[in-house]
């Protein structure tokens, strides 16, 4: 039972000593991470599944979009990226699509990677 209690607490430490743009990218993995899953679901007809995870990559995206600082011209195409994929998780949810999950996962990661390449050129 240690193991469990130790990634807990490597995980907690980890969130807690992150930097603000070390926790934009943790949310983009997740928000990945429940796309995947979701689409697992889609494959495996398990709607319990693909719904729970779509709304978890639904809220990390409304996240997302909330803590936006609007006084940046920037925020706004990223406003117009988050209310896109939402929209587009919304329909996934209810069709059970996976192309439109698949695509809103590529959406994601291309959002995540150009995120990485700020990160590194911020350095």
């Amino acid at each position: 039972m240690a193991l469990p209690k130790g990634y807990e607490k490597y995980s907690n430490d980890k969130v807690m000593m992150a930097s603000p743009a070390e926790l934009t990218l943790m949310l983009y993995e997740g928000a990945i991470k429940f796309c995947n899953i979701a689409i697992m679901g889609i494959d495996q007809r398990d709607v319990a599944k693909s719904h729970t995870n779509i709304v978890k990559a639904e809220k990390i995206i409304d996240y997302l979009r909330e803590t936006l600082d609007m006084r940046y011209p920037v925020a706004k195409d990223f406003e117009n990226i988050y209310v896109y994929l939402s929209r587009r998780l919304v329909e996934a949810n209810i069709k059970k699509d996976k192309e439109i999950l698949e695509e809103v996962c590529g959406h994601l990661r291309s959002v995540r990677d150009t995120w990485k390449e700020v990160m590194r050129l911020g350095r």
